[in-house]
């Protein structure tokens, strides 16, 4: 079983911003996708951002422009920087990421979860 660390989170003012990283295991094979996720109360988890081996990202319409997603290969980690955040972006923010195990077995891995509160 593939566990991600997540890390980052906290309380800001509306404004502001806030960086969360997420590592994956050294021992993995390979990471095809890295993503952030974010759920609010009462609503549906929704994709933040994405990056793809090759560095493609795509971005939800509502953070484009505000947040950059990165990756840094040689520690298995992606990060999320989130700047001029909203009170909308308060959210419970969980780190994805799917690839193959060092046996070629396929994983499809979730964070814990790290809290984000904007304040208005």
């Amino acid at each position: 079983q593939v566990e991600l660390v997540e890390s980052g989170g906290g309380l800001v003012q509306a404004g502001g911003s806030l960086r969360l990283s997420c590592a994956a295991p050294g021992y993995i094979f390979s990471i095809n996708v890295m993503a952030w996720y974010r759920q609010a109360p009462g609503k549906q988890r929704e994709l933040v951002a994405q990056i793809i081996s090759g560095g493609h990202t795509n971005y939800a319409d509502s953070v484009k422009g505000r947040f950059t997603i990165s990756r840094e290969n040689t520690k298995n980690t992606v990060y999320l920087q989130m700047n001029s955040l909203k009170p909308e972006d308060t959210a419970v923010y969980y780190c994805n990421a799917m690839g193959l195990t060092p046996t070629m077995a396929a994983y499809d891995a979730w964070g814990q979860g790290t809290q984000v509160t904007v304040s208005s």
